[in-house]
């Protein structure tokens, strides 16, 4: 598994002609590609396979784009529900990375207990946190509790970041992201790209490179939750465009990894411009990219049981609390159409020669169309195709 990671960052280097490359592999390759257990390569949200277990809805902050606020939810699972949730997940074989998240997991008084519970279980642990209620000795405890890499989301420099997050967020943020450097813990840095901040984005990953992130993921605004009410703040196709171009760029020279969520176009991007429209080449490439993984290799855990195939997808696969997870994870019906690109992609997803390796943005395709099959209505790849959906 660490080959076909370390596989799938070689062949975004060799296609982003990334320098910084070989750097990247001794500084941080050998101690986050076993913080990736379980993958098969890149995806959406990271990699697959993982879960993800947004382990409360509750949060110190009160961001304006919020995917988790404005839905409701039920009961948070218990602590003893938490570790039979984690009991399944374990029984899943391909599931070797835990990654936890909210609302702002450190609110959650059990943490560090369910922390160490999945620890113990042979989880890699990541916790993605807004990181202001991290401090020197919170980010040792969570070193010690199996925290292999830390996610924080940096959505602008300091003015910008505090419109989206709240006032004091950004100097409280680089506050936590120093105690958990100072503790050891790789850092992942997570930007969601909107309207409000995509002329920032080369200034976040410049500053990202100084706090020393080895990971930088950039989403693009997809309007569920509390980004419904900014939706003049999603990216239109052209701006799309401009941020996969971007990122594709600044990875040249970047010493971190950029990687995409809610945009796989830029996969697809990347071996469009090299040439690579079919044959062995892309054959490779979708083997180590998997472009959205909602359902396939990832899936979500809601506060309070309910799991959905991506954070983006509003589509209930069951609830853990009534089906065990591996009964959900194997038979739900939604999961199963997603897994199935060549039969349930529609309009030009369904027919494009990239399909393999993108698959178009689910969330965003049910977001703005109503049906999460449908073709993302925010690419911009014009690709001609034949009848058999090969381009001509």
């Amino acid at each position: 598994m660490i080959g076909r990671q370390l596989a799938s960052v070689g062949l975004v280097g060799i296609l982003s002609r990334w320098k910084g490359l070989p750097d990247w592999i001794v500084r941080h390759g050998t101690r986050l590609l076993p913080g990736a257990a379980g993958s098969i390569g890149m995806g959406c949200i990271g990699f697959p396979n993982h879960p993800v277990w947004e382990v409360t809805a509750k949060c110190n902050l009160d961001c304006i784009h919020c995917h988790v606020a404005g839905r409701p939810v039920g009961p948070e699972l218990t602590t003893q529900e938490g570790k039979e949730l984690l009991d399944q997940l374990a029984d899943v074989r391909e599931f070797r990375m835990m990654a936890f998240t909210g609302g702002e997991p450190l609110v959650r008084d059990d943490i560090f207990e369910l922390l160490n519970y999945s620890r113990d279980l042979g989880f890699n642990n990541t916790l993605a946190t807004n990181a202001t209620m991290v401090d020197d000795a919170s980010a040792r405890r969570l070193r010690d509790s199996g925290v292999g890499i830390a996610a924080v989301s940096l959505d602008g420099m300091r003015g910008t970041h505090d419109t989206i997050r709240g006032s004091g967020a950004f100097d409280a943020a680089v506050s936590g992201i120093r105690s958990l450097r100072q503790a050891g813990i790789p850092l992942q840095i997570n930007v969601t790209a909107m309207g409000l901040n995509l002329k920032q984005i080369r200034d976040v990953v410049a500053l990202s490179e100084d706090l020393g992130a080895s990971i930088i993921l950039v989403y693009q605004l997809v309007p569920v939750g509390d980004g419904q009410t900014i939706a003049e703040s999603v990216l239109t196709r052209e701006q799309n465009e401009s941020l996969v171009e971007l990122m594709a760029e600044i990875q040249g020279s970047c010493r971190a990894v950029i990687e995409p969520v809610a945009g796989p176009q830029y996969w697809s991007y990347l071996l469009h411009e090299r040439g690579i429209q079919g044959g062995p080449l892309l054959e490779i490439a979708g083997r180590l990219f998997h472009g959205c993984a909602a359902g396939r290799g990832f899936v979500y855990i809601k506060a309070d049981g309910e799991i959905l195939p991506c954070p983006f997808i509003e589509t209930t696969c069951g609830n853990v609390r009534e089906t065990p997870f591996g009964t959900i994870w194997e038979s739900s019906p939604v999961l199963a159409k997603l897994r199935d690109r060549e039969k349930s992609l529609k309009g030009r997803c369904g027919a494009c020669v990239y399909r393999t390796v993108c698959g178009g943005c689910r969330g965003r395709a049910q977001a703005m169309t109503g049906d999460y099959m449908e073709e993302d209505p925010c690419c911009f790849l014009d690709l001609p195709r034949g009848k058999d959906g090969a381009e001509t």
